[in-house]
């Protein structure tokens, strides 16, 4: 059936909900473009050519640049070892699109180790698909946070006379990407479009996520840097799956309601087995099939207010515009129906007769002209959505990995459930050993108990489900699973270096900070 949308009927995107679009990401790209933002005030400029040459950037262009670097007396040994420098650049100065493959191997940017490392990139190996403009909105939730974090990216640079700062104490690896930095400069131009009108959709949510980086900054001087970005990293991708998986439960609420300020009790329960046979992982696939049966929920809402947007001709740059839209999805006046009849008529007319004949069938529930306009919206474009939008989700739950909360085998036997990588276990407790204490933060030790149930009530991730209102009733093998859990998640911690109970002593068995900080 071949339903001819125009271009704004078939939009999805919508920066007032989530500024993404649904594709396959990755999350280096995603920092990549976000240090752009937080450099360029909100701002993505355009890349200005090199004179005699294109913007695109090869390895070649590197060595040279670290040529330069040598003959202006800042290393040594480049020219000596040429292979062993070579060797440098592709495994820890440089991120690649297929990797390995000789023939395809390209350079799509330097890794995100510095704030500076956006200006060696080629933006069409870089693609974010808009991960950063989400990111950089949920930072404007705590402008100083976001500061910070920009503060502390930027340390060892000069953005001034475009120089390494003096008495700089800044690793090997940003050291040699700053030196390049120098060398390699194709310039950018000011775009002058800025997301600093729009704010998350999802406050509190967005507002945890600053709280997060905020922890973590706090280890920014005893915690080594390229360790420390490797935890932003994490709990980046982390945050952007929490938001999305929020929305799709969220989105249509706020549509019903007319409002944003919706009750969304969100939990998920993690396996943290690492074992699809587990009798929890029968629990947390529920759970994660549950989110996915609702994301033609969220694909309908979005489309809904987007065309309520388009009605009342309002744009998606302006935060205040979505509450219209909603408020106006909540009251359909007589001029709204009326609007969307003559939309419904302009798609069903184009139908040839057997197709209306399937439409009609479709929407025979539907009493009225939007609803039914949306229903073929939703058939047309649904379906590739509904397919982008769970890829989606796996990618930035980074999905079989061991900085992710998902995972999926290969066999259908083993679907999608909710796990606890260890890198972002690790992540995890590192933020959660600190707490604030007259404005400053101090480590402290925590029980298993106390670490399960700030788990649960920061980030809604159920790991003993036994006190939880949904399981009140549970029968005895949701007993032994959830003891299965706890009993593995203690050898995760075991395995992270958090959590030791050779003691027999109750008090001596607990999560103990890697760092101390005390006042």
């Amino acid at each position: 059936m071949a339903i001819k949308l125009n271009r704004e009927e078939s939009l999805f995107r919508n920066e007032l909900i989530f500024t993404a679009d649904a594709k396959a990401i990755n999350i280096d790209n995603t920092l990549v473009n976000l240090f752009m933002l937080l450099q360029w005030n909100g701002q993505r400029p355009s890349q200005r050519a090199r004179a005699g040459g294109n913007t695109f950037i090869e390895l070649s262009n590197l060595i040279k640049a670290f040529q330069k670097v040598e003959e202006d007396g800042h290393a040594e040994g480049f020219s000596e070892f040429p292979e062993a420098a070579e060797y440098w650049l592709r495994s820890n100065l440089v991120n690649m699109v297929f990797r390995g493959n000789v023939e395809k191997e390209k350079i799509s940017s330097m890794r995100p180790i510095h704030l500076e490392s956006y200006r060696v990139r080629n933006a069409s190996n870089t693609r974010d698909y808009n991960t950063a403009d989400q990111v950089y909105l949920m930072l404007g939730a705590n402008p100083t946070v976001r500061e910070e974090l920009k503060s502390f990216l930027l340390e060892g640079w000069d953005s001034t006379t475009n120089q390494i700062s003096p008495g700089n104490k800044l690793d090997v690896d940003s050291l040699g990407l700053l030196h390049l930095i120098k060398n390699v400069n194709p310039g950018f131009l000011q775009t002058g479009n800025s997301l600093n009108q729009i704010k998350p959709l999802l406050l509190k949510q967005a507002e945890l996520f600053c709280d997060d980086v905020r922890r973590l900054l706090v280890y920014k001087r005893l915690i080594p840097r390229n360790v420390l970005i490797d935890y932003l990293k994490t709990i980046t991708s982390f945050h952007l799956s929490l938001y999305i998986q929020k929305l799709v439960y969220s989105l249509p609420k706020m549509v019903k309601e007319g409002n944003t300020e919706v009750d969304s009790e969100w939990n998920i329960v993690v396996d943290a087995t690492d074992n699809f046979e587990s009798k929890v992982a029968e629990i947390s696939a529920s759970d994660a099939e549950n989110l996915t049966n609702h994301i033609y929920d969220y694909i309908k809402a979005t489309f809904q207010i987007n065309a309520a947007l388009r009605r009342l001709h309002l744009d998606k740059t302006n935060s205040d515009n979505i509450d219209k839209a909603l408020e106006a999805l909540k009251q359909r006046n007589a001029n709204f129906e009326i609007y969307f009849e003559t939309q419904w008529d302009n798609l069903y007319n184009q139908l040839d007769e057997d197709d209306k004949i399937l439409i009609d069938d479709m929407v025979r529930y539907e009493d009225n002209y939007f609803d039914k306009y949306i229903e073929l919206i939703v058939k047309a474009r649904g379906s590739y959505q509904y397919r982008y939008n769970v890829q989606f989700i796996d990618n930035l739950s980074q999905k079989n990995t061991d900085r992710g909360f998902m995972a999926q085998g290969r066999s259908k036997k083993h679907p999608r459930r909710f796990v606890m990588g260890t890198r972002l276990l690790e992540t995890l407790v590192q933020i959660l050993v600190l707490e604030a204490e007259n404005g400053q933060f101090q480590t402290k030790s925590l029980s298993i108990e106390e670490l399960i149930q700030q788990i649960r009530d920061r980030y809604g991730i159920i790991i003993n489900g036994l006190s939880e209102n949904r399981f009140k009733d549970s029968d005895l093998s949701t007993h032994l699973a959830f003891k299965e859990n706890v009993d593995a998640f203690k050898l995760k911690l075991r395995q992270i270096g958090f959590y030791n109970d050779l003691s027999d002593a109750y008090i001596l068995q607990r999560i103990r900070p890697r760092y101390e900080l005390n006042n």
